[in-house]
């Protein structure tokens, strides 16, 4: 029973930790554009917000929304020179999205392999 406390506070400390910026992060990769923009960034490390839009049937202020967004969740950073908006990709919060879910991946597996010993202990006795 320990065990079971023990590791409830330490999912209630993870559900709480960094809420609004995890949140963020999982609404701006919510969407398939802004994916794509970031897999865009990815490869080509810089772009303008024009380069960004121009694989989609969109305007300049469409685009810059979803940059926005991104950089509200920090996955990119915006340098404006003139009337130019040069992004770039910045993954250190796709890590600490990595984490979250790493944590929870652990945690589900280490819950679902205990059903299944009890399950299969179940069995070898009855």
């Amino acid at each position: 029973m320990l065990q079971l406390k023990f590791n409830a506070i330490i999912l209630n400390h993870m559900v709480e930790y960094n809420s609004d910026k995890l949140d963020a992060v999982f609404y701006a990769l919510s969407d398939p554009t802004r994916r794509a923009m970031l897999i865009t960034l990815a490869d080509r490390k810089t772009c303008t917000v024009s380069e960004l839009a121009e694989p989609f049937d969109m305007s300049f202020a469409a685009a810059s929304k979803h940059v926005k967004v991104l950089e509200k969740a920090s996955l990119l950073t915006r340098k404006v020179d003139g009337r130019k908006h040069f992004c770039t990709f910045s993954a250190d919060r796709l890590d600490e999205a990595k984490n979250w879910m790493d944590f929870y991946k652990k945690y589900w597996s280490e819950r679902l392999d205990a059903l299944e010993a009890l399950l299969q202990h179940g069995e070898n006795n009855g």
